[in-house]
């Protein structure tokens, strides 16, 4: 089977689809501007599509690699035959492969190896044969040196047979299947644990199969187990797999046939059961993480994509209530203009200083929008700020300020701001991330973000893997300002990275600005195929107003061509309906259908950012606190985290209400993104309340 093969079998793709996916990645395509620009060879396949063709094609990489070790470790014993040969090269089951290998690895110091060397495996193959009548007779004629005795021989010998056992392709492939279909995974409290675990208390006498273990309750009996809290197993029945090994191996009820009785089980219990327990639970773990790898993903997809104001004069606080709430004015760009700090709740409670004083910075720098951080303090601060006369129209927004305090301290912020402290670095993050959320979050660390659960507990390579390319997607699904856009930004522009973005910073501050995307073909190391990859999503407002669609350098003369088609000039044909309808695919015969129909969509709506309009959301202001809270209470409220039993939501007060899954709808719900959307305005009933555990229940209205 080679990779086309191997792709089709997992993907249930055509051959000649992935013949020119897989084609296109080779030539250092990706995925964004495959997805994009590419749709003719690809039949319009989307981003998930063509990433499941990268990991597979990746898979098969890897598995080769895997073999061409194994043969070469095999050959160098001189074991390898052209039949053992051809198991490998047609083997794709990396636990079957792994499986086929095991005979073959080199074995650490070990029972067997020691008995092997005592010269016992002639005794272990006539025992294991089960035709001898006395295992003491058989073994008498292998005493020697430190063997004194018939019963050590035999011992050594069902070492070596357990290692036989344990070696066995078939039995490993049965009792594979018990583990993954019949494994109980068991948790119990460590003992003294108690206390310090109460988190966790809904494990401290917990079975089920592993299988059905939901991948959330996995991962949180993993992370207590992690902790020390709790103590936890999964396997089978131990009795159901011994039962099975002697099914393979035991031939009757002979004195030789019990000592391989006894072999079956130390061969369970000292090296299959720790194997493929260990394999089970692993497999588990990864399923169990990329399922929470997904939600998180997803999350991460939404809040970059959230709604941005755009290119207003903001002014943002970070709350505070001690030290003070940190406040910055930006410009139109982001730029940092004035900060300061006010102190309007305990203990100064400096109310009429602090309102004069954003009174007469929003006059100063004609502020058209105030930003709020929604941490500590934040909610007391929008009712203050909102209780200010303002002598212009100033809308007030509430912004999630996760991540901000990791950015303010972080290479990039000191690099942005080096001669401002930790405080006002984070309130110009909040400010931003009211004018552009993708443009600010991509600095952040997605999991300083608070919409992931158990982020620091699933793979982490995995888990930057995916996150990156979420962040990868959403920047260029979005598009660039290829003269405003940060070098951070840059770097996730499809072709590019670290290295060019900084480059292209460099020369556009050479420049003065970007005139045309050609000018792009002047940065060193920016060649030929990196200006295909990435050109489409750069966009520029200058000389050819073509450079601030999404549509692709290569497409320009299509679009001459459009354009003298219905007697005009290109850019008299940008955003003219009427022209653009009376365009007909076939009078362009040269261009596939997907090119042509992309085109004339963004010609229609040149520029348009795919992202909705950011909302103002009033909450409830009988609620201040935990305790405001009434069973049967209903309250408007936005989704700040979705999991895989429900979504969290901010009502306004400090601690977040949980609508499980089962509350969301009057049907089963499976999947809670299916029915809420991160940053979603949400009407919800107050179902439950325990202020001790600073819990609260809610039901979707």
């Amino acid at each position: 089977m080679n990779k086309i093969e191997f792709i089709k079998e997992f993907s249930q793709r055509s051959e000649r689809l992935i013949v020119n996916v897989v084609k296109l990645f080779d030539e250092g395509a990706t995925i964004p501007f495959v997805a994009r620009y590419r749709k003719e060879q690809t039949e319009g396949m989307d981003e998930v599509g063509l990433e499941q063709i990268k990991k597979l094609s990746q898979q098969f990489n890897d598995l080769e690699k895997r073999k061409e070790a194994i043969l070469k470790a095999i050959d160098e014993q001189g074991k390898l035959d052209d039949q053992l040969m051809e198991r490998i090269h047609n083997c794709f089951d990396t636990d079957k492969l792994e499986d086929i290998y095991l005979p073959f690895k080199k074995k650490r110091s070990s029972k067997a190896e020691l008995a092997r060397k005592n010269g016992l495996e002639p005794l272990a193959k006539m025992i294991m044969s089960q035709r001898e009548g006395d295992p003491v007779q058989t073994a008498e004629p292998f005493l020697r040196g430190e063997l004194t005795e018939p019963e050590d021989a035999i011992e050594g010998a069902k070492y070596i047979i357990a290692e036989w056992i344990n070696e066995n392709e078939n039995l490993r492939d049965r009792l594979r299947k018990l583990f993954e279909n019949r494994s109980l995974i068991t948790a119990k409290v460590a003992k003294g644990k108690e206390v310090e675990g109460q988190k966790y208390k809904d494990y401290f006498d917990h079975s089920e199969r592993l299988k059905n273990c939901p991948s959330h309750r996995f991962l949180a009996i993993s992370r207590g187990a992690n902790e020390g809290i709790l103590k936890v197993t999964s396997r089978p029945e131990t009795d159901e797999a011994n039962e099975i090994i002697e099914r393979f191996f035991v031939k009757g009820n002979g004195a030789c046939s019990k000592v391989v009785g006894k072999a079956c089980k130390d061969a369970y219990s000292r090296l299959l059961r720790p194997s493929l327990e260990s394999e089970a639970w692993n497999k588990k773990k990864l399923e169990a993480d990329q399922s929470a790898i997904r939600v998180f993903s997803k999350n991460l997809r939404q809040l970059l994509l959230a709604p941005p104001l755009g290119n207003k004069r903001i002014l943002a606080i970070d709350p505070g209530f001690r030290t003070g709430c940190k406040v910055v004015c930006l410009d139109k760009s982001g730029e940092l203009k004035e900060n300061t700090t006010i102190f309007p709740h305990p203990p100064q409670k400096d109310i009429g200083k602090a309102k004069s004083k954003l009174a007469q910075l929003a006059q100063a720098h004609k502020i058209e929008a105030i930003a709020i951080g929604d941490g500590t303090a934040g909610r007391e601060t929008e009712r203050f700020v909102k209780s200010i006369r303002f002598n212009q129209d100033v809308e007030v927004y509430v912004v999630r300020e996760d991540g901000a305090s990791i950015y303010s301290a972080s290479k990039i912020g000191r690099e942005e701001f080096p001669a401002y402290d930790v405080t006002v670095r984070g309130s110009v993050s909040i400010g931003r991330r009211l004018m552009d959320p993708l443009a600010e979050l991509v600095k952040i660390d997605p999991k300083s973000l608070g919409v992931g659960q158990y982020q620091h507990q699933v793979d982490q390579n995995l888990l930057k893997r995916e996150l990156d390319s979420v962040v990868v997607s959403c920047v260029n699904q979005v598009g660039v300002d290829l003269n405003t856009a940060s070098p951070y930004l840059l770097s996730y522009v499809s072709g590019l990275g670290p290295s060019l973005a900084t480059s292209i910073v460099e020369h556009r501050t050479k420049l003065g600005g970007f005139a045309t995307r050609k000018q792009l073909k002047d940065i060193p190391r920016l060649g030929g195929k990196v200006f295909e990859q990435c050109a489409g999503f750069l966009k520029v407002k200058g000389e050819n107003p073509l450079d601030n669609s999404s549509v692709h350098p290569e497409s320009y003369k299509l679009v001459e061509s459009m354009a003298k088609k219905v007697g005009v000039s290109s850019a008299e044909l940008i955003g003219d309906l009427d022209l653009l309808d009376k365009l007909k695919r076939e009078d362009f015969d040269y261009v596939d259908g997907y090119t042509f129909d992309d085109v004339v969509k963004e010609l229609k709506k040149p520029g348009r950012d795919p992202r909705q309009r950011v909302k103002v959301l009033e909450f409830d202001h009988r609620v201040k606190e935990i305790g405001d809270l009434i069973t049967g209470m209903k309250i408007a409220g936005i989704v700040t985290n979705i999991t895989n039993f429900g979504a969290f939501v901010n009502i306004g007060i400090k601690e977040n209400g949980l609508i499980h899954k089962s509350n969301m709808a009057d049907h089963y719900v499976e999947d809670p993104a299916e029915i809420v959307s991160l940053h979603e305005h949400v009407e919800v009933e107050v179902m439950e309340v325990d202020a001790t555990r600073k819990r609260i229940g809610l039901r979707l209205r």
